[in-house]
This record gives structure tokens, C-alpha cells and sequence, in this order.
């Protein structure tokens, strides 16, 4: 049975996240006890989840292998309010896995075992084109999360693709070493990024002393509207024609980290959507960022 139309479609990385985690500092080489979490994840079902969480209609465009792991990944992902009608299975490739080691201080490591949406190519986008959710003649007005786990030929389909000229492009990269790939989508009206200090720094072409510098650098570059966290640091939002604001996140106790920034851009979202004003779009993105690392939220 095919779930009703969503109201946001995201599209990219759909995989497992092993997350092992440490309740004490570690160091290299450190064979310490903790507790290892085999969940669903990537950067646009994390998104797609939040989003959901928050009670918004929301489908995930990506790739997953025609295994077993795929069928489990698939399953937990619509026990978690998402809808999958539409993801490519592939029989040739395994289903992605993404492994991470954290500890009391964040992240120390980070593997992806991850190659199906290279794999699935123009497969993954075909129902923002045929008709499904929309088509050159008929574009889509929904919004779209794009992740930036995406190829840069995939990308640059997208920032040329009418089907999605009337559409709200929310994008964000998956690490600083992909932000460069977003560049194609850069100057385009209809796109807010979300980026980290890092990631924005890369896209500037250079360092910035925080994120309102980050933020202001990336709209001079082109971007229509950028938004940029530095972990317990003011965030900032810059957008054309409008002063830059920042806001500082309050001070939290770290249980998690994975995922921070999936319930920032979710949460900035569905303010929007209920027709809140950057000011406070920003206050709820940064609360409910900092409820997520806390442990607590959804």
C-alpha cells in the first residue's frame, strides 16, 4: 500500500549507523567498555526522522541494497514516521553502514562503508521527475531536503533540474571534506544551506573567526540564506539583504552527538512552517540542537 503524499521529501544517504560509545575521554588506541547502537541513520533519514518526530509529513528518497539489511533498515525507517514507497533497492550492492566512536568530548573516528546513491545515479531523483511529485511541466512545490552525500553529478542535475525550480531546497552537507560539492547550488534563490563552522569555512575558501563571519562569507560567495553552527558557539543566520544573527546555544551536559545537526535544520524547518520569523526560527533550532546532545527530545 502506498503511503499518502508527503509534504517533504528527503533525499541522499539512508543506511545503518553503528554508534559506539564511551562514557569516559578516550585516547588513540583506548579498548575501554561502553555500549555499541545499531540504528537506523545518514544524514537525510536522520533529517526525515526529526522532521517526523516533530509531526510533519515527510518521505526519504535514497538507495538501500536488496538484502536483508536493507529490508530491516527499511522497516525501522517507517516504524519511525517515514514513508519509503519511493527508495531504489539495489540487487547488485549491500545496504550502507556508517560506524562511529565517541566518547565524553564528541566524535573520535568515523568510517562510511557507503556507495548506493553513486550506485542508483538519476534512479534516486526519478520521482521528483515522472510525474510522482512532480516533472518539468508540472514542478514540485513541496519542500526538499537535499543531502550532500549526493554526487556532484547528482547535485548538479538537481541545480539545473526544472522539476525542482518552485521548490524550497534545504541542503546540507555530510562532512567539510563534501561541502565543496554543494557549490553548483550556490547563487540559487530558493536554497537555504546548513552548515557547520567548517563546512561553511570551506565553501568561504577560507578561516572565520565564528559563524556570523562563516555565515556572511558564504552569502558573499552567492548563497540566498545560510545558516551555521559551531558546536557551543553562537550560531548565525545570514541571508541577502538582511543583517546577520547569532545566538548562543545553552550550555549542556554532552550524552550524545550524532544527530545534532539533523534536529537543528529539522527544527529551524518546522518553525518556518508554522510561520515563525528568523529570530525565533533560529531560538528553536539551537533549543531543540542542544536538547538532542543533552539526551533528551525526540
Amino acid at each position: 500500500m502506498t503511503s499518502a503524499r508527503p509534504d517533504i521529501l528527503c533525499v541522499g544517504a539512508v543506511l545503518w549507523d553503528v554508534i559506539g560509545r564511551s562514557p569516559a575521554p578516550m585516547a588513540p588506541g583506548a579498548d575501554v567498555p561502553g555500549r555499541i547502537r545499531h540504528v537506523p541513520g545518514g544524514v537525510a533519514l536522520n533529517v526525515a526522522v526529526a522532521l517526523a518526530a516533530r509531526g510533519q509529513s515527510v518521505a526519504v528518497l535514497g538507495a538501500v541494497g536488496a538484502d536483508p539489511e536493507g529490508e530491516a533498515l527499511l522497516s525501522a525507517v517507517r516504524a519511525l514516521g517515514v514513508a519509503t514507497d519511493w527508495m531504489q533497492r539495489l540487487p547488485e550492492w549491500p545496504t550502507d553502514i556508517y560506524m562511529a566512536i565517541e566518547d565524553t568530548d564528541g566524535l573520535i573516528a568515523a568510517i562510511a562503508d557507503a556507495h548506493s546513491l553513486e550506485a542508483a545515479g538519476d534512479r534516486v531523483l526519478a520521482p521528483l521527475r515522472d510525474g510522482t511529485f512532480g516533472s518539468a511541466q508540472s514542478p514540485w512545490h513541496g519542500t526538499v531536503v537535499i543531502d550532500g552525500n549526493l554526487t556532484v553529478p547528482q547535485l548538479e542535475a538537481i541545480a539545473a533540474d526544472p522539476a525542482l525550480r518552485r521548490a524550497d531546497l534545504r541542503v546540507v552537507p555530510a562532512s567539510p571534506g563534501k561541502a565543496e560539492r554543494l557549490a553548483p547550488l550556490l547563487g540559487m534563490d530558493h536554497v537555504t544551506l546548513y552548515l557547520n563552522r567548517a563546512e561553511a569555512e570551506t565553501l568561504a575558501g577560507h578561516p572565520c573567526a565564528d559563524a556570523a563571519e562563516a555565515a556572511a562569507a558564504v552569502v558573499v560567495r552567492g548563497a540566498a540564506r545560510v545558516l551555521v553552527t559551531d558546536g557551543p558557539r553562537p550560531a548565525a543566520c545570514a541571508q541577502r539583504g538582511a543583517e546577520v544573527l547569532t545566538q548562543a546555544p545553552p550550555p549542556v551536559t554532552i550524552a550524545r552527538v550524532t544527530g545534532a545537526g539533523d534536529c537543528f535544520m529539522a527544527a529551524h524547518m518546522v518553525a518556518e512552517r508554522g510561520g515563525a520569523g528568523r529570530s525565533a526560527a533560529l531560538d528553536a533550532a539551537i533549543r531543540a540542537a542542544a536538547a538532542h546532545v543533552s539526551g533528551e527530545g525526540p
